[in-house]
């Protein structure tokens, strides 16, 4: 179990033009600037963030918006839809995305493995469950606990499911979390699994933000961002309260406050092997900054003495293990931890002196290392810990005062990722791999230390001929920016082939090797090359990596990008006309940025859910949460930066620039669809070459179901195909087409 600010896990990306660090004048709707390296005039269109053109595309469900997005997706289906290809990729991507042969991925707890499944028959999905010797087996008796394809019909509802949260040892009564449409948006319902039924008169809660957490059976702690008093600027709640069965909801007593200016506040539920209950909460002081609270159920909270930029990780027998993202020195004099290490002190003893324990290190992570995956076992404390962007897994024991470790032996050169684990069980689940591995799920035995493969996917796409290789790329500052690519081994590098760069570069999100049967039966099997750029603002190499491109640093990121798109040219392996970027969310805005910054450097750019009005996010939805890695708009310096990056703020009236594809949500209430829209709607008035697609479901995610993944897939590599892999352009031909008579 990671208690990480997961919640709000997003992405955005910036653009910074090195030249501009104020604001240019606004007093005209374009500005005439001179490139760096040319006489040539630009005309940057000024948008006044407070008196911007285009804000009616930020009402999600206004007549006139939606209007709008009508008229851009039947443009783009015309195009994308009528391409002969698309439903061949299509009808592919969805037989992926059904098919029965994949693993069914569960968490194992009370005696049973847990999964939620979808299929063509199933598209909202089930929730069931079976015993542990059934799912070693090839074919498992599954038990269903809950249809909801039958219960969105029954009550009218488009449920998505967001999961289960289950009261120990028994979990046998459960709230479960239910989005309408897949928004961060959802109800709380209590579920009793022996009745296969919602608790008649049991705890619910209204559609929120937020969360709950069980104290005991007749007692939750829930946070919901249901009005201004109990909420956050951001959009998550600000106060944790303790709610007793039997009472409403507006009576509960409140346990916790934040502030208003927080990102969020949430209270969880920790538990050790003996069964003791520590009740906890988060207090997001920014994205990056946390207050961590204790809260006895019979006084008033108190603060862990702990860095604000730490993780709480997991109990286990008795130690309270975190992570730190900054240097740390705990007492004047004393030790100093350093910034990545895994750390430690005995929860009880805090509990009984409200002064910090001492602190133990359990690991400190290499240069090239970073900490992924921490769950706590019944015999072990397992941590998937990478190196180089190559995963392994390591058990630590806690004996007499000390920390030790074993290697877990895993399968070498993969991806690791460590399933959920729980403190009464020694067994978890852990998968690997690699850009050309099907995922393979083993079983890992804490107490023995075995790894054992158990179940795995089939070969979705033909591998033979292709090859994995890492190179590094020199950004400006002299940083090596390592990057993976995948490509045929015989193709000719003489700069003509299709290749597609992805990379996120935010929020200490690391990109590592994964595999992926639609992206290799309908990019690569089609001749494309696919580059994954491990770009800092990621944690591949542990915080100092995210941290060296925050807020007005943010360039750097842009610089690596650009770095190691510069030398896929220069070793021959693509050009400009048959280069492609793509990037979601955090990495929408790195691909904007890669839109107004080096548009030379592609002819398809894909932005995904993304952000791009830079001077504006802080005021749309979950965006005030995300100051802490972008910076403030209403402040001079950081306002002045974010300008200067901004792709809605930088786009040239008389720019070349590739085509771009932008697709999106009307359910995405954590990065607002009016970025993508407002800034699909300024192209549309200067004459730029664009496409836009906006899902009515799907929440951040751009899908709800698996139909609406596979048309997703479908649309962008049809795009790709065009852009990337046809001897003639679509744009190219459409110029060339003779005018109707």
């Amino acid at each position: 179990m990671t208690f990480k600010k997961q919640f709000w896990a997003l992405s955005a990306g910036v653009l910074a033009l090195a030249a501009c660090s104020q604001p240019a004048s606004e007093e005209s709707d374009t500005v005439t600037t001179q490139t760096p390296d040319t006489t040539s005039e630009r005309q940057i269109v000024q948008i006044d963030p407070e008196n911007d053109p285009r804000v009616w595309l930020e009402e999600v469900e206004g007549e006139r918006a939606l209007e709008w997005v009508e008229g851009q997706n039947e443009r783009t289906f015309d195009r994308l839809r009528g391409d002969a290809r698309y439903q061949g990729l299509y009808d592919q991507a969805l037989a992926i995305y059904q098919s029965e042969d994949r693993i069914p991925y569960g968490a194992y707890y009370g005696g049973y493995v847990w999964n939620f499944w979808q299929d063509a028959d199933n598209t909202h999905g089930l929730w069931r469950r079976t015993s542990l010797a059934s799912y070693l087996s090839e074919t498992p008796e599954w038990d269903v606990i809950l249809d909801l394809d039958a219960l969105s019909e029954a009550e009218d509802r488009n449920w998505v499911w967001r999961g289960a949260n289950c009261l120990a040892p028994d979990y046998d009564r459960c709230m479960l979390t239910l989005s309408d449409g897949g928004s961060d948006a959802a109800v709380r319902r209590e579920f009793d699994v022996s009745d296969r039924a919602f608790v008649e008169g049991g705890f619910e809660t209204p559609n929120a933000k937020g969360g709950v957490s069980w104290v005991d059976e007749n007692t939750l702690l829930v946070g919901l961002a249901t009005s201004e008093e109990d909420s956050t600027d951001s959009g998550y709640p600000s106060v944790s309260y303790r709610w007793e069965r039997g009472t409403d909801l507006s009576e509960a007593t409140e346990v916790v406050r934040g502030d208003r200016e927080d990102v969020g506040l949430f209270a969880f539920r920790t538990e050790d092997s003996d069964g003791t209950v520590y009740m906890m909460a988060s207090e997001a002081d920014t994205f990056y900054d946390t207050t961590w609270w204790y809260l006895p159920l019979d006084s008033d909270p108190v603060a862990l003495p702990i860095p604000a930029k730490a993780d709480i990780q997991d109990l286990y027998q008795g130690e309270l293990v975190f992570s730190i993202n900054e240097e740390w020195t705990p007492v004047e004099g004393g030790e100093t931890y350093p910034q990545g290490a895994l750390l430690s002190f005995t929860m009880a003893d805090f509990v009984a002196s409200g002064e910090l324990p001492e602190v133990k290190t359990v690991y400190v992570p290499g240069a090239r290392e970073s900490i992924g995956g921490v769950g706590a076992t019944a015999s072990a404390l397992l941590v998937a810990i990478d190196e180089n962007v190559v995963g392994g897994l390591e058990a630590f024991h806690y004996e007499n005062g000390n920390w030790s470790s074993d290697t877990v032996p895993v399968p070498d050169n993969m991806t690791i990722g460590l399933g959920s684990t729980n403190s009464n069980e020694d067994i978890a689940f852990m998968n690997a791999e690699g850009f050309l591995t099907p995922d393979s799920l083993y079983m890992v035995n804490a107490a023995e230390l075995t790894v054992e493969p158990i179940k795995s996917i089939p070969d979705r796409f033909d591998t033979e001929g292709l090859i994995v290789e890492q190179h590094e790329a020199a950004s400006t500052d002299g940083t090596m920016i390592p990057y993976f690519v995948v490509r045929r081994e015989d193709v000719p590098m003489d700069g003509t082939t299709p290749t597609l760069l992805y990379a996120y570069g935010g929020f200490q999100v690391s990109i590592r090797p994964s595999y992926s049967g639609s992206r290799g039966q309908l990019w690569l099997e089609n001749g494309g090359a696919y580059v994954v750029a491990n770009i800092r603002g990621g944690g591949e190499f542990g915080p100092a990596w995210h941290q060296a491109g925050l807020k007005m640093d943010r360039q750097r990121i842009y610089d690596d990008l650009i770095s190691v798109a510069e030398d896929l040219n220069g070793r021959g392996l693509t050009s400009p006309r048959h280069l492609g970027v793509y990037g979601g969310s955090n990495g929408g805005l790195l691909t904007g940025v890669m839109y107004t910054q080096r548009p030379d450097l592609w002819n398809a750019v894909v932005s995904a859910v993304p952000l791009l009005d830079m001077l504006r996010f802080n005021q749309l939805l979950a965006g005030a949460s995300w100051m802490g890695e972008y910076g403030d708009p209403s402040d001079p310096d950081e306002g002045g930066f974010l300008r200067s990056i901004s792709p809605y703020h930088n786009v040239d009236a008389n720019g070349d620039y590739p085509e771009i594809y932008l697709y999106t949500s009307t359910k995405d209430d954590r990065v607002h669809p009016g970025h993508a829209r407002k800034f699909a709607h300024l192209l549309e008035e200067l004459g730029h070459d664009y496409l836009y697609y906006e899902n009515t479901a799907g929440g951040h995610s751009a899908a709800a179901n698996l139909e609406e993944t596979a048309r997703r897939d479908a649309l962008l590599y049809t795009f790709l195909m065009q852009k990337l892999m046809d001897d003639v352009d679509p744009l190219d031909a459409q110029d060339e087409a003779p005018a109707e008579e």
